[in-house]
């Protein structure tokens, strides 16, 4: 099993997305947060803990996370997306985008429709 964490600012949009579309994948666990006070669901270190994988949208997301959280960052593969906050909650263009960037970069395991 991998534990994949999204993470964007409020946790309203871009990272809840990305947990629903991939929370069906087979022998993946996902969460998302937000970095930003006043998220839905502000980022702990817990969840930092918890992740194989960490998936930020932006890379002022990246500095935040290296801040906040750089002892529990420890052998933790970060990756930015690069997906502006545009869309808005399970916004067809964001998922594909979602399952373009980062089905690629999942455990051999994930839909092979999804791995371009």
């Amino acid at each position: 099993m991998t534990n994949v964490l999204f993470v964007c600012s409020a946790n309203r949009l871009r990272s809840p997305t990305a947990e629903q579309v991939f929370s069906t994948w087979p022998d993946i666990e996902t969460d998302s947060a937000g970095i930003s006070n006043g998220a839905d669901v502000l980022l702990s270190a817990e969840q930092v803990e918890w992740a194989d994988i960490i998936f930020v949208m932006e890379k002022t997301h990246r500095n935040k996370l290296n801040r906040k959280f750089r002892s529990s960052l420890k052998g933790k593969r970060v990756i930015c997306l690069d997906i502006p906050d545009d869309y808005e909650f399970m916004d067809p263009a964001l998922v594909r985008i979602l399952e373009t960037r980062v089905g690629r970069l999942l455990p051999p395991t994930a839909p092979p429709s999804a791995r371009r």
